[in-house]
């Protein structure tokens, strides 16, 4: 999936642990594993604005996009771009 949950980064950066945050954010520590091990299809504004205010942070400090790319890596409009050796 071409969103990136960085939630671990944050946590790190502030010190915290996984059921703090869950604990201060109200959700279960289960549903934030869920969340922050990339497997959720979706996240609630409220829970992402809760995890923004918990963490003292941006939504984009935790969630971000990265092209999927064909298997060989390369991308077609890109292609130009490669280093050749």
């Amino acid at each position: 999936m071409p969103i990136v949950v960085d939630i671990d980064v944050m946590l790190a950066r502030r010190k915290m642990s996984v059921g703090e945050l869950a604990d201060r954010v109200g959700i279960t520590p289960a549903n934030l594993a869920v969340l922050k091990n990339g497997r959720a299809k979706a996240v609630r504004f409220t829970t992402l604005a809760a995890l923004c205010e918990v963490l003292e942070c941006q939504p984009g400090d935790l969630l971000r996009w990265e092209p999927e790319h064909p298997a060989d890596g390369a991308h077609p409009e890109n292609a130009g771009d490669r280093v050749r050796g």
